[in-house]
Formats: C-alpha cells, structure tokens, sequence
C-alpha cells in the first residue's frame, strides 16, 4: 500500500480564495449588494465544486459526511450560477440562499470532525469546530432575521469568510487536506 503525501492544493486555493473575498467584503460592508455578486458566484462555485469532490472521493463510505458534501456541493453551485446569471438580484441571493448556502457547508464540515481528529490533530479540529459552530449560527440568524442581518452581514459574512479560508489552508497542511 502506498502513503499519501502532499499538499492540498485544491484546500488552499480555496481558502486564499476565500480570505481574500473574506478582506475585501470588510473593506467594503456595502458591496455585497452592489456589483459583486459575480465574486460572489465564483467563490460559491468554486467551493461547490470541492465539496462535490470530496463527496465523490468518500462517496464508499457509509454515514453522514459524504451525503452533506454533495448537498452542500450543489446548493454552493446553485448559489454560484444565479449570482453569476443574476448579479443585480444578489441582495435576495445573499439574504436567502447565503444563509442556507453558510448552513450547509459548517453542517458538512462538521460531520468530518471525526475524520480531522483522527488525521489533522487536536488543534485543526477544535479549530474546524469552533469556526463551523459560528458559521452554523450566523446562518440561522440570518434567515431569522434577515432585515437585522442585512445590516450587519458585510462584516460578519467578511469575518466568517476569513475563518473558512484560514480552515481551508490548514486542512491543506494537513494529511487530509492532501487527499481533498
């Protein structure tokens, strides 16, 4: 049997993808809704895609983990295709579907803790925990209130970003990031 080794670097694409989109939305709160739901489209493309990947690559396992990928996958990729068919309708994209869109992927991640612990080490996986279990609750409040959110949504969903991006690149190091 051969080892795996490497780097992850479909991980850690995302992740400076998702940090650099993450920066840029705390500079400018007010550009979620104006022009850059073409950004927007790309990065949730881009993770539907990883997400449809791992899915694919665990798809032999029995469980949870790998149903939510895919589903988390392909709600990424809706949201994506719409806010590139569609950018000037991204205030409703971000309002409704970002929320489901945050849900789903914390709900993904969160069903591989198992697996990171195992893989990645107690640090990654507290990590991976605390970030996913914000991101879980940023998405139920968003979809409870909206109005609220919509206010405030720059700056969580800059910071929120940042945090995906940062568990992306250490997944990357890790030994299971190579796989992914």
């Amino acid at each position: 049997m051969r080892g795996r080794s490497g780097f992850g670097w479909s991980q850690f694409v995302m992740g400076i993808c998702l940090i650099l989109l993450g920066v840029f939305t705390c500079l400018r709160p007010g550009s979620i809704f104006s022009g850059i739901g073409v950004i927007y489209g790309i990065a949730a493309v881009i993770t539907g895609i990883c997400d449809i990947v791992i899915y694919i690559k665990e798809e032999r396992f029995i469980g949870f983990g790998p149903g939510i990928s895919l589903l988390a996958g392909i709600l990424s990729i809706m949201t994506g295709i719409t806010l590139l068919a569609y950018p000037g309708v991204a205030e409703w994209i971000v309002s409704l579907l970002f929320p489901l869109w945050f849900i789903a992927h914390c709900v993904s991640r969160l069903t591989h803790l198992g697996i990171i612990r195992m893989m990645a080490g107690s640090f990654y996986y507290t990590f991976s925990l605390v970030v996913n279990i914000l991101g879980l609750v940023l998405g139920v409040l968003m979809l409870l209130q909206p109005f609220l959110a919509l206010f405030t949504l720059g700056y969580m969903v800059g910071f929120l970003l940042m945090a995906f991006g940062i568990d992306c690149i250490l997944m990357a190091f890790t030994d299971l990031g190579s796989r992914w």
